[in-house]
């Protein structure tokens, strides 16, 4: 049985993945230092828990002592926001935490490294929909970090031998996704919907996004994993929605007559985005296969039983 170390496994996207690995019969080691992950996303799985910070240099030796046959590399400083604010918290935690995790790979001589970039190594687009070979100028520095990780992953296996897939999310969304803080959109205007709160919408609204349900991501980073190729592809639904059409959507399955209250514009949000899954189609074998409607119908019903633990 082949053995997976995931970091950031107790996360929104790490605990989908886990399953996903557990599905496929892999032995799966969690490490993450629960700031945004939660037990209770892999709690009674069969998995071995670590709480461990990839910014600790002594990552590697843990890592090493759990010799993986492979490692997904998902723990992160996810937030554009809080990138903007605290830029040298943003590249401690995904440059050089990404840094101590490739290092321990080498070490272990893994057959493969997953890394979780972003489309946000693109900035606003130059054309729709976007490929893996469009220019890369991101607007934030968190794009800036999840570039710079994927330039050195390229020398690492130029240097080492190391053998990695990059995978460039759209906008995720889910059941589990956090809506404190930073969350994503759809987890904020659900958990919001779900108490009878107005969402907020910063900008007009018109801006554009590729919204890809939590369980095809996961479905994608286990294919990724099985490749043999060095790749580097988009991992998207190929279509976008606005948010006032994401909105309208989630207020039409949550029945309500909420408005929405519209904020400024945030630095560092892109104006559009639509990203080309055909590589991933053509390279992994993998398509999603939630469409939209239905991944917010199932978010929300969990934002709803959330919402209803709460009172």
């Amino acid at each position: 049985m082949k053995r997976v170390v995931v970091t950031g496994g107790a996360g929104f996207i790490g605990s989908h993945v886990v399953e996903e690995l557990l599905r496929h019969d892999y032995k799966v080691a969690v490490i993450d230092n629960f700031s945004t992950g939660h037990r209770k996303n892999i709690a009674g799985l069969p998995v071995d828990v670590y709480d461990f910070d990839v910014t600790d240099p002594h990552v590697g030796d843990l890592i090493l002592s759990l010799h993986p046959d492979s490692i997904i590399h998902l723990a992160a400083q996810i937030s554009v926001a809080q990138s903007v604010r605290d830029p040298l918290f943003d590249e401690q935690v995904n440059v050089r935490g990404s840094l101590h995790v490739m290092r321990a790979a080498v070490r272990s001589s893994v057959g493969k490294i997953v890394f979780a970039s972003s489309a946000a190594v693109y900035g606003n687009p130059l054309s729709l929909p976007v490929t893996p070979g469009h220019p890369t100028h991101p607007e934030s520095p968190y794009g800036l970090t999840k570039l710079t990780v994927e330039h050195y992953l390229k020398t690492f296996y130029k240097l080492f031998g190391l053998p990695y897939t990059i995978l460039r999310f759209s906008n995720v969304y889910g059941p589990r996704q956090d809506a404190k803080g930073e969350g994503g959109v759809v987890s904020i205007f659900s958990d919001r919907l779900s108490r009878d709160m107005p969402p907020f919408i910063f900008g007009d609204g018109k801006q554009t996004r590729d919204f890809i349900f939590v369980r095809d991501i996961a479905s994608a980073v286990v294919k990724g994993l099985q490749t043999e190729k060095n790749i580097c592809v988009n991992v998207s639904s190929g279509a976008s929605v606005t948010i006032n059409q994401l909105f309208r959507m989630l207020r039409s399955i949550s029945d309500s007559n909420m408005n929405a209250i519209y904020r400024e514009a945030r630095p560092g949000d892109i104006r559009e985005s639509t990203l080309s899954n055909n590589e991933a189609k053509k390279l992994l074998g993998w398509e999603p296969v939630t469409d939209l409607f239905t991944g917010l119908q199932e978010t929300l019903h969990f934002s709803n039983r959330a919402a209803k633990l709460i009172k």
